[in-house]
C-alpha cells in the first residue's frame, strides 16, 4: 500500500524541483558523496605505493582490477540480495564492507594484501552503489531523469573532493587516505541508520529477486548494448585513472589538485550540461559525440605522452566529456527494457566493470612490455569501437529517447 502510494506520487509530482526530496534521499545521496570520495582519495598515491611497497606500475594497477572484477560478479547479487534484506540494510553491510577493508588496507603492508583487502573494498562497493542508485530513483519524488542526475551529482561531488582530501592525507603518509575513507564511511553508517526508515528497507521490493535475474535481462539488446558500450569505454576510462598518475610525474598534493580539476568538471557537467545535450540533440547522439571526444582526448595523451601540460590537461578535460556520457549512458540504461531498475542497473554494471576489471593491470602491463603511449592509445581504441559499435546498434537503442521525452 506504502509502495503504490509513493509511486503515484512520484509520477505526480515529476515535474517538481530535483532538490524537492524526502530525507532518505538525501542521507543516499551524501552517503554517495561519502562512498566515491575514496575512488579519488585513492588515486594521487598510486605511485607512493609504488614506491614505498616495492611494486612495479602493473602490480600497482591491480589496486583498480581486484577492486572491478569483484564489483563486477557482485552487481549479479545485489538484486537478490536487497530484495531480501531491504535497501537500508544493503546500504548499510556495503558501507560496513567499505570501512572495514580500507581500514584493514591502511595498515597492511604487502601490494598483495592491499590487492585483497581492495577486493573486499569492491564488494562493499557493489552493494552500496547499485542500492544506492535504486534507492534514489525509487524514493525520489522527482522523475527518473531528475533522480539519475542527483546520484551523478553525488559521483561527482565525491570524485572531486576525493582527489583533493587525498592528495593532503597522501602527502602525510600513503596510508592515510585508506584510514580516511574508512573514518568518512563510519560517518555514512551513522547517517543512514538515522536518517532512512526502517520501511525505507524492504518498500521497494515487491518480490525476490533471482540471481539469474540479471542475465535475463541481457536478453534484451537495448540492455546488451549499453552494457557492452560501457564495457568497451571503461577500457579507456581505467586506462587514465589508473596509468596517467604514473606519467604526470608530480606529488601526491599535485596530483591531488589535477584530479580534483577532473572532478568538478566531471561533477558540472553530469547534473547541468548532460541533461541540455540530452534535451537537444538525444541521449544516442550526444553519447556519441561524448566517447568520441574521449577518445581523441586520450589519443592525445598516447601522442604526446612525454609533454607534462598536455597530460594534465587532457585528464581534466576528459571530465567533462565523462561527466556527460555518464549521465547519458545511465539514463538510457534506466530505460532501455521493460525490467526493474535493480534488476537492469545490475546487469549493465556487471559488463560495465569487466572493462574495468582489465583495463588497468593491461594498462601497466602495455607501458612495461612497449612504452607509456601505447596504454592510452590502446584506450583511445576501445573507446572509438564503442562509438562504432553503438552507431551500428543505433536502431535497437533509439526508443530511449523516445521513452525519455514521455517522462
Amino acid at each position: 500500500m506504502a509502495s503504490s502510494s509513493r509511486s503515484a506520487a512520484i509520477g505526480q509530482s515529476s515535474t517538481e524541483s530535483i532538490l524537492k526530496q524526502p530525507r532518505e534521499v538525501w542521507a543516499v545521496f551524501f552517503a554517495c558523496i561519502i562512498a566515491f570520495m575514496g575512488l579519488g582519495l585513492v588515486d594521487p598515491i598510486l605511485p607512493a605505493i609504488a614506491e614505498s611497497l616495492n611494486a612495479s606500475q602493473s602490480e600497482v594497477t591491480l589496486l583498480f582490477t581486484s577492486y572491478n572484477a569483484v564489483m563486477a560478479a557482485a552487481m549479479l547479487i545485489t538484486g537478490a540480495v536487497s530484495s531480501r534484506i531491504g535497501i537500508k540494510w544493503t546500504l548499510l553491510t556495503g558501507v560496513v564492507f567499505i570501512a572495514l577493508f580500507s581500514g584493514f588496507g591502511g595498515v597492511s603492508d604487502g601490494i598483495w594484501t592491499l590487492v585483497g583487502l581492495r577486493a573486499g573494498w569492491g564488494l562493499g562497493n557493489a552493494l552500496f552503489v547499485a542500492t544506492a542508485l535504486t534507492a534514489i530513483v525509487t524514493l525520489s519524488r522527482s522523475s527518473t531523469a531528475k533522480a539519475i542526475i542527483l546520484y551523478e551529482a553525488a559521483i561527482g561531488l565525491g570524485i572531486s573532493v576525493g582527489p583533493l582530501l587525498g592528495g593532503w592525507l597522501g602527502g602525510i603518509s600513503w596510508r592515510g587516505p585508506f584510514l580516511g575513507v574508512a573514518t568518512l564511511m563510519l560517518v555514512a553508517f551513522i547517517g543512514i541508520s538515522a536518517l532512512m526508515p526502517k520501511s525505507g528497507g524492504r518498500s521497494s521490493a515487491r518480490q525476490k529477486t533471482s540471481l539469474l535475474d540479471p542475465f535475463r535481462a541481457l536478453r534484451h539488446r537495448p540492455l546488451l548494448v549499453f552494457g557492452i558500450t560501457a564495457m568497451l569505454y571503461n577500457f579507456g576510462f581505467f586506462s587514465l585513472l589508473a596509468y596517467a598518475p604514473f606519467v604526470m610525474h608530480l606529488d601526491e598534493h599535485g596530483l591531488g589538485l589535477v584530479f580534483l580539476g577532473w572532478g568538478i568538471l566531471l561533477a558540472v557537467t553530469s547534473v547541468f550540461m548532460a541533461p541540455k545535450l540530452q534535451q537537444r540533440f538525444g541521449t544516442i547522439k550526444s553519447m556519441c559525440a561524448m566517447l568520441l571526444m574521449f577518445g581523441l582526448v586520450l589519443l592525445a595523451m598516447g601522442i604526446w605522452t612525454s609533454t607534462q601540460w598536455v597530460v594534465i590537461a587532457a585528464v581534466i578535460i576528459a571530465g567533462a566529456w565523462l561527466g556527460n556520457n555518464n549521465t547519458l549512458i545511465t539514463t538510457a540504461v534506466m530505460n532501455a527494457a521493460p525490467v526493474e531498475r535493480s534488476t537492469a542497473s545490475a546487469a549493465y554494471s556487471f559488463l560495465r566493470f569487466i572493462g574495468g576489471a582489465i583495463a588497468p593491470y593491461l594498462a601497466g602491463k602495455l607501458a612495461e612490455l612497449y612504452n607509456p603511449h601505447v596504454p592510452f592509445i590502446v584506450g583511445a581504441a576501445f573507446v572509438l569501437v564503442s562509438v562504432l559499435y553503438i552507431g551500428m546498434s543505433y536502431s535497437r537503442v533509439k526508443h530511449v529517447d523516445r521513452v525519455q521525452s514521455a517522462h
